[in-house]
């Protein structure tokens, strides 16, 4: 299953070169792509995951490892919005 996730970053550049977003996914048996405004003008962020299931994902980001990720990576959490295919 395919999901995309948006989000706002403090820093685009530290958010797209961090290797936390992978190591965190792949601990989890998921698969991550990372987008970025080409033109660096949006601190808005994208994420296609490759998942085995919603409720893997939603398992995987509730736990205090997906926090300490998203706090090392500058992700602002409540902006978070999750997209599905279908």
């Amino acid at each position: 299953m395919q999901v995309i996730a948006t989000h706002e970053v403090d820093d685009v550049q530290h958010w797209f070169s961090s290797p936390k977003r992978a190591e965190f996914f792949a601990r989890h048996g998921m698969k991550v792509t990372a987008f970025r405004d080409p033109e660096g003008k949006s601190k808005v962020t994208a994420v296609l995951i490759d998942t085995p299931s919603m409720e893997a994902l939603q398992a995987a980001l509730s736990t205090e490892e997906a926090q300490q990720a998203q706090s090392h990576d500058g992700v602002h959490p409540d902006t978070i919005t999750i997209f599905v295919a279908g």
